[in-house]
């Protein structure tokens, strides 16, 4: 049986026949809907915003310089994710598997000191929710969550691939096997080896479903006294917020804490005796906040980390404060805020977050 050729819209056709005749405009109007989707397909396959954004720009320019050779026997999508997808392969071939470091080592004991940083390559990074788009859905949302990004890194590049392919683009087996360059057969194999593995390491419930069950509100409140709590240097406000057997872990630190008891030694000895503010963002469909730390000597306010938080049954179940410099800039916030009322400035960026999508992302 031969695959139909699909049917590709008039306007579509014209600015192909236009880029096909060396218009760059032309070309960039071509893929332009295409790239939100596109940037956090690599992201999944990357677990790095920045190698996402490489994998990207690689993928445009294979794609601008094959435009003579797409013949139209798959769509314009399918074929720019089958050059993607490859892209991220070879990159991935380059690069030392990413992983949160509860996935690197045993946590720490009660009131052991964090080490030292771990090269900041092996960590995956968080991604900004900007990158999306403000219209993105429930499903792709879900797939970028930090539990099912980092069951992910532990496939083999390829099971990644064809899982990604399959479960979350909906690709047939026929068009994964002719992205891949393999058989039908071996793509089957793969996507049930891959499913098993990561149905595995995921937890039971996604965070699309606890925050929708949870309702806007109560999960704005439950960041807005976390904040407030930080804010306050309140130790006992801050893990009446957490679960039992909550985590916190702060990449690219290998050193990460699991219990109430952990964690409220770590914070007292730590970060709770410094001043803090905290902005609100979002980043893996997660809630989330930048943490900005006082600088006595400049007089501001700087950024430190990254929360992203995890919720579970209304409490938080893991911080993962991302404190690599290279993350940050990416959420579109400025890196220093000036010495004013701590309430305010939360209050006031709370409100802009729901009027004004920033566009953070690789253009």
């Amino acid at each position: 049986m031969t695959m139909s050729r699909p049917v590709a819209d008039p306007r579509e056709l014209r600015l192909l026949e236009a880029a096909r005749a060396g218009d760059g405009d032309a070309f960039g109007l071509l893929v332009e809907p295409h790239r939100r989707e596109l940037h956090a397909h690599c992201y999944r396959m990357l677990a790095s915003l920045h190698d996402a954004d490489d994998a990207l720009q690689d993928t445009l320019l294979r794609a601008w310089r094959g435009l003579p050779r797409f013949e139209g026997r798959s769509s314009l999508r399918t074929w720019l994710y089958a050059i993607a997808t490859n892209a991220c392969l070879k990159t991935a071939a380059r690069r030392p598997t990413r992983m949160l470091p509860l996935d690197a080592c045993a946590p720490a004991t009660v009131g052991e000191t964090p080490g030292r940083p771990v090269t900041e390559s092996v960590w995956i990074e968080p991604y900004p929710d900007e990158c999306l788009g403000p219209d993105a859905q429930y499903e792709q949302r879900e797939a970028v969550e930090l539990a099912f990004v980092a069951a992910l890194q532990h496939l083999p590049p390829l099971q990644r691939a064809v899982l990604l392919l399959r479960q979350v683009l909906g690709f047939s087996a026929r068009e994964t096997a002719a992205a891949l360059e393999t058989s039908v057969v071996g793509v089957n194999s793969a996507l049930q080896r891959a499913r098993k593995a990561v149905d595995e390491r995921l937890p039971a419930q996604s965070q699309q479903a606890t925050l929708r069950t949870l309702g806007d509100e109560t999960v704005r409140d439950l960041v807005r006294r976390y904040a407030q709590a930080m804010a306050n240097a309140d130790v006992d406000a801050v893990v009446a917020l957490l679960v039992e057997d909550a985590t916190w872990s702060m990449p690219p630190l290998a050193t990460w804490y699991r219990g109430l008891g952990a964690i409220r030694v770590f914070l007292d000895e730590h970060p709770l005796r410094q001043r803090w503010r905290h902005v609100p963002t979002s980043a893996n469909g997660q809630p989330a906040l930048l943490c900005y730390m006082w600088d006595g000597e400049a007089g501001v306010f700087r950024v430190e980390a990254l929360d992203v938080l995890t919720i579970a049954d209304a409490r938080i179940a893991a911080i993962d404060a991302f404190r690599d410099p290279a993350v940050h800039p990416s959420f579109g916030h400025p890196l220093e805020l000036a010495a004013q009322e701590r309430g305010s400035v939360f209050a006031r960026v709370d409100r802009s977050l729901q009027t004004d999508a920033q566009e953070t992302c690789a253009s």
